[in-house]
C-alpha cells in the first residue's frame, strides 16, 4: 500500500497531502492565496525562458493579437444570454397569508368542499393516468357527459358539450 506522504506548502508552509494525480509535482496547497501564489511562480518560470521572454512585447506580437481581435469582435464585452426557457414563465403568485390555507389543512367535512375541485382534478389526473391540462379537461368533460347521462337518460343533451371517448 502506497503510504500518503505530506508536503510543506511553499507559500504557506503549512503541511497538506497533494492530489494523487499531481503529487510528484505539486508544491502548492489549495487555498485561495497559496493558488494565486502557484499561478504567479508559474507565470515567473514561464516568461523566464527565452523564447517567451518578449512573448508580450515587440511589433509582430502586436499585430498577431490586433488579427485575433478582428477576427473575435466583442470577445471581452459580450455577455452571455439566458437559456431559452424549456416552460413558459409563471405568473407572479400573490402569497397567502397561512391563516388562508386553512382548506388544505384537517378541517371539518363542510371545509372540505372548497378543496374539491383540486381534489376532482387530482383523482382524475391519476384515474387516467394524465399528466397534461388538456388531457384532463377532456376526461373531466367526457365524465360530466357520463353523469348527465347518468342524471337524465333519455334526455337530449341540447347545449351540453361531449366529449368522443
Amino acid at each position: 500500500m502506497v503510504k500518503k506522504r505530506r508536503h510543506k506548502c511553499r507559500h504557506c508552509k503549512g503541511l497538506f497531502r497533494p492530489d494523487p494525480r499531481n503529487r510528484r509535482h505539486q508544491r502548492f496547497c489549495s487555498k485561495p492565496d497559496c493558488r494565486r501564489a502557484s499561478k504567479a511562480e508559474s507565470q515567473r518560470r514561464w516568461l523566464a525562458k527565452p523564447e517567451n521572454r518578449h512573448y508580450f512585447r515587440g511589433p509582430e506580437h502586436v499585430e498577431r493579437v490586433r488579427r485575433w481581435r478582428e477576427a473575435h469582435p466583442g470577445y471581452g464585452r459580450k455577455r452571455r444570454q439566458e437559456a431559452p426557457a424549456l416552460q413558459d414563465r409563471s405568473l407572479a403568485q400573490v402569497i397567502v397569508p397561512k391563516e388562508k390555507t386553512a382548506p388544505l389543512r384537517a378541517d371539518p367535512l363542510q371545509e372540505f368542499s372548497r378543496v374539491q375541485p383540486l381534489v376532482l382534478m387530482g383523482l382524475i389526473a391519476h384515474l387516467t393516468d394524465a399528466a397534461l391540462q388538456e388531457d384532463i379537461a377532456r376526461a373531466s368533460l367526457r365524465f360530466q357527459q357520463l353523469a348527465h347521462d347518468l342524471l337524465h337518460p333519455g334526455a337530449t343533451h341540447g347545449d351540453q358539450t361531449t366529449a368522443s371517448p
